[in-house]
């Protein structure tokens, strides 16, 4: 006898994933990553990771209001800067203007956060994708690749859970840099003083959680695409290095 046709639900039939809740999806972004990411295949939703993101930095905003005041943030990032001879010659009177205008400008990026997240996840979304699609053939969407950007930098939401720990738990407010505020990178334990800003620069490239949402990018586009995950992290993780040494440069000038 002819052997019975298989049907729906079948044992021999493999049984699709079951679709992950948003809540599950943030979950295992960071214990079971692959879950996460085979699931972008179903739905690109991302509005959950950004949300989950956009509170945590309202938090360490509301943190440094309070523990350092943006006056503060804004004359260490001078003083740190290029501009900082020039900024030391100025009249009393005049530097006062300028760090009331520039904390104006710090306030208004750091609370303006959730907007810009999505500013920066297109601009960094799109080079990956089109290397990903050009390159490589992947089968990614833009949507896809765009949520996977998202969920692959929820790993920061711990910089600022540990810097507005750090912030209430009594930190130096003079010391204090918005740009690097936690020590899970070497930059953070070079004197600003004594080293070059292209040198701290770099080494606060060698973050371990940048590493980490390295692999977890990397992760997505090998699970929404036939890319090796190896080959995948290897180019975000290319892209990444390439951005932070034109960033170093820049903050060299």
């Amino acid at each position: 006898m002819a052997a019975a046709p298989l049907v729906p639900g079948s044992p021999d039939s493999p049984a699709p994933a079951p679709a992950l809740s948003q809540g599950a999806r943030i979950v295992d972004t960071f214990i079971a990553p692959s879950k996460t990411f085979t699931d972008l295949r179903r739905s690109a939703a991302w509005w959950a990771p950004w949300i989950l993101i956009s509170i945590f930095s309202m938090v360490f905003m509301y943190a440094i209001s309070k523990q350092v005041g943006f006056d503060q943030v804004s004359r260490y990032a001078v003083t740190h800067s290029s501009r900082a001879q020039q900024f030391d010659s100025l009249p009393p009177d005049q530097q006062a203007k300028q760090l009331q205008i520039s904390s104006k400008v710090v306030a208004g990026f750091g609370y303006g956060n959730p907007v810009l997240v999505l500013l920066f996840c297109l601009i960094g979304t799109l080079p990956l994708w089109l290397t990903f699609r050009l390159a490589f053939g992947a089968e990614t969407t833009f949507g896809q690749a765009y949520a996977i950007t998202i969920y692959g930098w929820l790993p920061g939401i711990l910089t600022a859970i540990l810097g507005t720990i750090a912030l209430f738990a009594g930190a130096n407010p003079e010391g204090f840099d918005v740009n690097n505020p936690v020590g899970t990178n070497l930059g953070y334990y070079l004197d600003p003083d004594t080293t070059s800003r292209f040198v701290r620069a770099i080494a606060s490239s060698l973050d371990v959680l940048s590493f980490w949402s390295i692999v977890l990018i990397g992760i997505g586009y090998a699970c929404t695409s036939k890319v090796k995950r190896s080959t995948a992290i290897i180019v975000v993780a290319v892209w990444f290095f390439a951005f932070k040494l034109i960033q170093a440069g820049l903050a060299s000038m």
